[in-house]
């Protein structure tokens, strides 16, 4: 080496052991944890449980009892039954019964009864069906005349009208996959705003769409509350008078307030979606049946005219930023009509400790599951998709699993070593989101909360796995699909034991 070229060596040394310094000491900075989040206060309430969980292994045993019969055989005490439920049905017809009415405890209970018969006998599926819409419809017009805030009017609601959901899908799932129907209609709920017909139901503008994602975040906003459901988002419809042009807007958590094509919307993947409509004979609609197209109207503009940020904090009375539910509440709500007429409560340790560690801070709001018992609505119609109904009952199971760790303790936890890169990740997209564009970082979640839902779902995702090894074994040995119960029973054994599947045995 050249005497000239010793002092560039040394020069470029130091400059590589300060660059390695300066990096060093930039990933400890980033490697700083967030200050925790305040503390917070749940809803207060007693949230409900079935706590009957020898009833649900004892109908699973009826339904293997009836499996092995003969289908003729089954076909008189299914009439019977399915005969008894609209005799009671028929007394639902009377305008005040009481909340508290008997003919309501022996309805849920025939309903009950009769579904292992039905599951086991696919041929009556379409009559039961049909039932259950009728009691939906009855027990809701009812519902008109009770106390909305009750607890004992929500449980009322929730038993009959969430139960008789599940009574239902354990029989659909039972049933071969071409002979499920993708669409169970509801009422025929009239409405004078502009129309268009989509797969087969005539949406009006103003019409709420109930959904139901395929991510374990999804999962968790439709199980993480008192009354845990089935959906996870909501959206509002905005038909455009003369053209019959369907809009939806909605709320993302990646970008906020959009609106765009109805085609776009069911593109994206959604287990089942719910249609609801305003009663055409609430006072607000009958002195202007035009209302719920004027919300509609209200919420795309306002979409079109600002950006508004998707709200994690859940805090519905603040319409500057709005989760999924508000994008509804809020344009009805400058409509003079209030939804969500018996909020959605959010109480217990587990639930509280997890939702706040991604960004809530309210626990009274506006779950999308509990806009179905709201009395102000109809429910006019129910996509389901047949290959996708049993991932969304499995996807509660593993949630609901993961959510009796959180009640036991268990933190929402992320990998802190990857705290820099995500920080590194969410100062590009906010960046990009300064250029209207979307980044890999939502925008109003921080880099941390990003951490802590890519473990949910990775946590989530392995516990599916291990169970569905699980079910494929359960249904070869025992030639039917787990119900529920024993789906939740098996996501314990296979959150518990990483190594393989539960046994069937």
């Amino acid at each position: 080496m050249a005497a000239d070229q010793f002092p560039s060596c040394v020069h470029w040394g130091w400059v590589a052991v300060f660059c390695l310094l300066a990096g060093a000491l930039f990933y400890a900075l980033l490697l700083i944890p967030d200050a925790p989040p305040p503390p917070v206060q749940g809803a207060g309430q007693e949230p409900f449980v079935w706590n009957r969980d020898a009833y649900w292994h004892e109908l699973e045993a009826q339904f293997v009892h009836a499996k092995s019969a003969d289908r003729a055989a089954l076909a008189a005490p299914i009439g019977e039954l399915q005969a008894a439920i609209e005799r009671r049905l028929d007394a639902l017809e009377t305008p005040d019964l009481p909340v508290s009415a008997q003919v309501f405890d022996a309805l849920e209970a025939d309903f009950f009864r009769l579904a292992p018969m039905v599951a086991a006998s696919p041929d009556h599926l379409p009559g039961f069906l049909h039932t259950f819409v009728r009691m939906r419809s009855l027990v809701k017009r009812r519902s008109e005349h009770w106390p909305v805030e009750a607890r004992e009017t929500r449980v009322r609601l929730y038993r009959l009208i969430y139960g008789g959901r599940a009574a239902i899908e354990e029989a659909m799932l039972q049933a071969p996959r071409d002979q499920l129907p993708a669409l169970l209609a509801g009422e025929d709920e009239p409405s004078a705003t502009p129309a268009a017909v989509v797969r087969g139901v005539t949406l009006h503008s103003g019409d709420i769409l109930v959904s139901r994602g395929a991510v374990a975040t999804s999962a968790l906003i439709a199980r993480g509350n008192d009354f845990p459901g089935n959906f996870s988002h909501v959206a509002l419809v905005h038909v455009e008078a003369g053209t019959g042009e369907i809009s939806v807007i909605d709320s993302h958590i990646e970008c906020g307030v959009t609106i765009g094509p109805i085609e776009n919307y069911l593109r994206q993947t959604k287990l089942r979606i719910l249609v609801l409509r305003l009663r055409a004979d609430l006072p607000a609609l009958r002195a202007d049946p035009q209302l719920p197209h004027r919300a509609a109207a209200r919420a795309s503009a306002e979409a079109m005219r600002r950006h508004i940020p998707y709200d994690f904090s859940m805090d519905f009375k603040d319409p500057t930023r709005q989760f999924c539910s508000e994008v509804a509440s809020a344009a009805y709500r400058l409509e003079g009509v209030k939804l969500w007429m018996g909020m959605s409560h959010l109480s217990t340790p587990g639930v509280i400790a997890w939702l706040s560690a991604l960004g809530v801070r309210h626990f009274e709001t506006q779950e999308p599951s509990d806009l179905e018992y709201d009395p102000q609505l109809r429910v006019v119609a129910e996509w389901r998709d047949p290959e996708t109904l049993f991932q969304d009952h499995a996807d509660n199971a593993v949630i609901d699993v993961m959510l009796e760790a959180a009640e036991q303790g268990e933190p929402l936890s992320f990998n802190p070593y990857l705290l820099p890169l995500a920080r590194v990740l969410k100062a590009y997209s906010v960046v990009k989101n300064w250029l209207g564009a979307v980044g890999p970082v939502p925008e109003g979640m921080s880099a941390t909360t990003a951490l802590r839902v890519h473990r949910l779902r990775k946590r989530h995702a392995a516990i599916k796995a291990r169970l569905f090894e699980g079910v494929e074994r359960f249904k070869t040995e025992r030639g039917y699909t787990p119900p529920y119960w024993t789906l939740v029973s098996m996501a314990r054994v296979a959150a518990r034991n990483g190594f393989g599947a539960p046994s069937t045995r």
